[in-house]
């Protein structure tokens, strides 16, 4: 059975609404690029948790052996890179734009340069493969609130987790 109701030669391989789209959202979790940014980066992810400052300390020690730096903002600019080759490698011009959960580029100040950039209506797609609260609901939420919080902000349609994904 199909998205369609039945099983129909005659039913469109894609949908024809995703010409829609003029940009794409990709978000992920964030992580300090530094060795002053630790700290706060620690503070952010863990705030109204009340997590001990020595726990923070000693998970700060894990970043610091790296020089501060988290491996996941490279990451995530290497695949915007790539989405960006693929997608004009396809005839596609469609900008990727990155924002974070707890660190920057934050989501919501992603979402700001969206709008001013006049993207009406984007994909986001999350780099988290989980479906639980934190890995898939509360990036949702965070692109709410940062939607509430611009006027005439984009409108976004969420990619699927892509964990079950039979290509993945």
């Amino acid at each position: 059975m199909s998205i369609y109701g039945a099983d129909r030669a005659d039913a469109p391989r894609y949908d024809d609404v995703a010409k829609q789209y003029d940009a794409i959202l990709l978000m992920s979790f964030g992580g300090p690029e530094g060795m002053d940014e630790v700290m706060p980066f620690l503070e952010q992810v863990s705030t109204g948790r009340n997590i001990p400052r020595n726990r923070l300390e000693a998970v700060a020690e894990h970043y610091y052996a790296f020089d501060g730096i988290s491996p996941i903002n490279q990451q995530n600019r290497d695949l915007i890179d790539a989405m960006r080759k693929e997608l004009q490698r396809r005839g596609h011009t469609m900008p990727v734009y990155f924002g974070n959960r707890n660190w920057h580029p934050f989501v919501s100040d992603t979402v700001k340069a969206m709008q001013a950039d006049g993207v009406s209506h984007a994909l986001a797609f999350m780099t988290s493969g989980y479906s639980c609260y934190s890995g898939c609901r509360q990036y949702r939420e965070d692109i709410i609130k940062a939607i509430e919080s611009v006027p005439e902000a984009p409108s976004f349609d969420k990619v699927r987790v892509f964990y079950n994904h039979p290509r993945f």
